[in-house]
């Protein structure tokens, strides 16, 4: 997308107005509807010239003559009170079948605007979720939480306006500016051409003040992100904060980004209130040039009392207009400025997904062949030369200190990162990465240490994205291998107990044991178990033993565990420490040797 400054407003504002293509007749509605209100204002100034010169001017006429007066016009004499009857007897039904229309109009525009702002939000908010949805882990782990959700929530809000309520004040006013100029004109091209020079100044300020308006916003944009983020922070740990006393520290780090933001908004708020005031000052110097003018002779024999109040009204009527311009220039810039940054957003380059392999079920044979690997803007490996082989029905346990990179090997499996240093990663001797991204991961479960569940009922979190539809008894039966029916079952609802956000209302081992029914149920020929027993006390991780011991059962499974019981009988251990294998063998072979895995299981059993 183009940066230049002079381009970029066009270029936005062009890529926003391909939203509105889906609502091409609503927009016509809208525009019609706008144009006929600034139309309606523009007629009622015309029509006070006829109601002032023919309405009232007989009876001017009439007394002016019978003062002895000499007019500079002829109003008439019988036939100009005629005219006046006329006149002012057709004027009410003029006034209401004028605002009537002016009524309509407003509803036809503002409903149409309202709807077609409601969509493009819609449709904006959905594009930018659906985008998260396909970046790759490395940039939302490098990205501030509380920005991303401001992306979705206050970002497309604020591009609602530049597509909404702007656009009803840019095409109404200006419509109705146009509409002032052209009367004016009309009737006296001599007092109106002071616009032709007060017009260029305020279009001048209205340009210095956009790009000070689009700088801020964007600072306003970033205070927000922080605001929702501190937010977001305090209401994750809110136990922590309270065991720790910490809600004096939260209050203060909010109070900064919270200032932060008023500060932001302030300096908007500022610009704003400056250039305002500063157009009517302008303006009011080409209402009193207009004044001036009318007060010469020269002038007074080109006026009727009409043209000049006809006049008058059209410049006063203009005031407003011109003043919601302005006001509305800082919506329109601040829309852009939102635009801006969901658009980079949605430039964003997603997952990469090169492969072209699909295949309905892998053997499940894994080799990792000499991989290192760094993670995106580190320089040391968190991986150097890993060189292992798991067969089908095998089970590789991985053991080793916290940042051994035990974690690194079950995410470069899913590919959660690419790019490796050196050597490659093969799954029934192709390697991962010919494999279309959504068929590579179809034929992996993983269950972590940090298990996600969703405000749902427990049905559904051990059914979530199941291919096709599980079955009840399918949900049992993953359940029970899982021994998580020991607990579901006295619940009052059963499996459609609702459990809260992330499954608030479970403990941690009964969270971790609807993670792995969820993979039970899954049934990939890959299983990742990364610390999947943490949250277990003994009486439980004994039962769901042998659940697990199941689970693996014609699969191949890569178990990280810090507890040693967990693994004794996989088949291959390795004893990973600072990205590399510094053991390797099952657990008698290790125990044997007396090295570093020995020393754990000394550590953890004292003997």
């Amino acid at each position: 997308m183009t940066t230049s400054p002079k381009n970029e407003v066009w270029t936005v504002f062009k890529r926003l107005l391909g939203y509105l293509k889906p609502l091409k007749a609503v927009l016509a509605l809208a525009i019609f509807g706008l144009a006929m209100y600034a139309l309606v204002d523009a007629t009622f100034i015309a029509v006070i010239k006829p109601f002032i010169d023919e309405g009232f001017g007989g009876q001017a006429g009439q007394a002016a003559q019978a003062a002895g007066g000499i007019g500079s016009i002829d109003f008439g004499t019988g036939a100009g009170f005629n005219s006046e009857s006329d006149v002012l007897l057709i004027a009410p039904f003029v006034v209401i079948g004028l605002f009537s229309l002016r009524g309509l109009a407003n509803f036809l525009s503002t409903y149409c605007i309202s709807y077609m702002s409601a969509r493009v939000i819609m449709d904006m908010r959905q594009e930018v979720f659906e985008h998260y949805l396909t970046l790759p882990v490395s940039y939302i782990d490098k990205e501030n939480t509380g920005n991303l959700i401001s992306r979705v929530t206050y970002d497309t809000e604020q591009i609602a306006r530049a597509s909404g309520s702007a656009l009803i004040t840019i095409v109404r006013d200006s419509i109705t500016v146009i509409g002032m100029i052209a009367i004016m004109f009309y009737f006296s091209w001599k007092l109106s051409l002071v616009i032709l020079v007060v017009g260029p100044v305020i279009g001048l300020v209205i340009t210095v003040v956009s790009r000070r308006f689009r700088k801020v916003s964007k600072q306003i944009q970033t205070a927000m992100g922080g605001v929702t983020a501190a937010t977001e922070q305090m209401i994750k740990g809110h136990k922590n904060v309270l065991s720790f006393g910490g809600q004096q520290t939260e209050a203060e780090r909010f109070a900064k980004v919270n200032n932060q933001n008023r500060y932001q908004t302030m300096k908007l708020a500022t610009a704003q209130a400056i250039s305002q005031p500063l157009v009517m000052i302008i303006g009011s110097f080409a209402l009193a040039f207009v004044l001036y003018a009318a007060s010469l002779d020269s002038m007074k024999t080109e006026l009727t009392a009409g043209t000049f109040a006809t006049i008058l009204a059209a410049m006063l009527a203009m005031l407003q207009p011109i003043k919601n311009l302005t006001r509305v220039n800082a919506e329109f810039q601040r829309g852009i400025a939102a635009c801006t940054t969901v658009f980079e957003l949605l430039d964003t380059q997603p997952e990469s997904d090169k492969g072209t392999l699909d295949v309905e079920r892998v053997k499940g044979d894994l080799t990792f062949n000499n991989v290192s690997f760094s993670y995106p803007g580190q320089e040391k490996l968190a991986l150097n030369g890993i060189d292992f082989k798991v067969e089908q029905g095998q089970t590789l346990a991985l053991v080793g200190r916290s940042g051994s990179g035990k974690s690194t090997i079950a995410s470069l499996v899913t590919r959660f990162y690419t790019g490796l240093q050196a050597g490659e990663i093969t799954l029934d001797g192709h390697n991962i990465d010919e494999y279309k991204l959504k068929n590579l991961r179809s034929q992996v479960a993983l269950v972590s240490q940090q298990v996600t569940l969703f405000n749902d009922s427990i049905a559904n979190n051990i059914a979530y994205a199941y291919p096709g539809v599980a079955t009840r008894e399918q949900i049992i039966e993953a359940a029970t291998l899982a021994h998580a029916m020991e607990f579901i079952e006295p619940m009052p609802e059963g499996l459609d107990t609702q459990i809260g956000e992330n499954g608030v209302m479970l403990s941690g081992g009964q969270r971790q044991r609807i993670a792995i029914a969820r993979a039970i149920l899954r049934n990939a020929p890959v299983l990742i178990l990364d610390e999947a027993t943490s949250a277990l006390d003994t009486e439980s991780e004994k039962a769901i033993q042998q659940g697990l011991d199941n689970l693996r059962q014609n699969r191949t499974s890569v178990v990280i565990a810090h507890r040693l019981s967990t693994i004794e009988s996989a088949d291959q251990i390795l004893v990973v420490d600072q990205g590399q294998i510094v053991e390797r063998g099952n657990h008698e072979t290790l125990l044997a040797q007396g090295g570093v895995y020995a020393n754990l299981y000394q550590m953890q059993f004292g003997s």
